[in-house]
This record gives structure tokens, sequence and C-alpha cells, in this order.
């Protein structure tokens, strides 16, 4: 079971701020699920988890918009925060007197509801970025690394276009076309959809 939530809130780095929504997907079944980047809104994510256990918070990466609200989430319901330790840096920025519980690693399994989550380190967009691929399910969480229409925005800092699209051609356009694709911002997609648009992304340079 996927639940997907919506919520608002604002991204800041290199000085500049932007008014964002943001996709926080929520796993599990009637009993346990892991949340998949708490954003914003801390209220609205307890609510859509309702009476289950969360088990995980997994932070896709450090980025202010997608973590700003993970500390409050783990303190309300006990779970702890998981993070891929070169995201580290940008994870600081947002909560430097708060760490994260744990570290994502690649190829790293987290299971929740008899769901296998398997953790795929994918930098370029961050150095820590991570995406949680749902094999049995054919659903990939890419967070910012992969949307529809291209690679996540490169352009900042501790950011990389060769890093991202190295990631993409080798760790994602690699899994079986069929593969959802739920995005960090935006409408979801398949691995088959964007595939063929690669040389585009090259070519154009983000």
């Amino acid at each position: 079971m996927i639940d997907h939530l919506v919520t608002s809130g604002q991204f800041t780095l290199d000085g500049g701020t932007w008014d964002v929504d943001n996709n926080v997907w929520i796993i599990g079944n009637a009993t346990d699920c892991v949340v998949i980047d708490a954003a914003h809104d801390v209220d609205a994510i307890v609510d859509r988890i309702g009476n289950r256990t969360l088990r995980a918070i997994i932070c896709t990466h450090g980025h202010n918009d997608h973590v700003n609200a993970a500390p409050a989430l783990a303190d309300r319901t006990g779970a702890p925060i998981l993070l891929h330790p070169a995201d580290r840096v940008l994870w600081d920025m947002t909560h430097p007197d708060r760490a994260p519980d744990g570290e994502l690693a690649d190829g790293q399994v987290i299971s929740v509801a008899d769901t296998d989550l398997t953790v795929l380190h994918t930098p370029g967009h961050a150095p820590g970025a991570c995406c949680i691929h749902a094999a049995a399910d054919g659903v990939l969480f890419t967070g910012d690394t992969l949307f529809s229409g291209g690679p996540g925005a490169t352009g900042r800092s501790y950011s990389s276009f060769d890093t991202i699209i190295g990631s993409i051609r080798e760790r994602l356009l690699t899994l079986p076309s069929g593969t959802v694709v739920h995005t960090g911002h935006g409408a979801s997609t398949t691995i088959g959809a964007e595939a063929p648009s690669l040389p585009e992304w090259i070519k154009r340079g983000h």
C-alpha cells in the first residue's frame, strides 16, 4: 500500500529560497509503514500515518525541503531518521543540533509490511542522494534524482550533472521499463517513458 501526500513549503540553498510542493510517500500496510521524505508539514504526515507504527523515516537526500519535518516526526513517533552519510553536510544546514539516527547504504534492504525496499545510492543532485526500490512491486522512489522529463537540478552546491547522469544511466535506466517512478516533486512516470530521452538530457546539459 502506497499513500501519497503533497506538502508545501520552501527550499533554501546558496542564498536563494523557492516555494515548492513536495511528494511525501508512505509505504506499508494497515499496521506498519515507513515515510520517504518528511517534508514541511508534520501534522499532515502524522494524520496520514494514523494508528500505524512508523518504522523509519527515509531521507532520499539532505535538502531542507525533504528533511525539515523529519526531527518532529521522529519525536512524535519514535521512528529513526535514516540518511546517507554523504549528505550530512546538507542535513546540518537545516538541523545543526540534531543528527540522523542511522545511515543509508547502497544495497541496504529495509523491510516493512512484507515489502523489501532496497537502497540505491544515486549521487548527483546531492552527494548522498538515494533512490528506494521496491523491486517486487515494480516501484521506484527517486527523490530528486529522476523526474518526469529528466534529471534533478544540478546547478547548486554539492551537485554534479555528470554524476547524476551516470547514476541515472547505470542504476535506474537498467531497471525494468515498466518500473513506476514516484518522484520527490510533481507527477510520477516510468523508466520506459524516460529512458529514450537520455541523449537529449545529455545534449541540453540539465
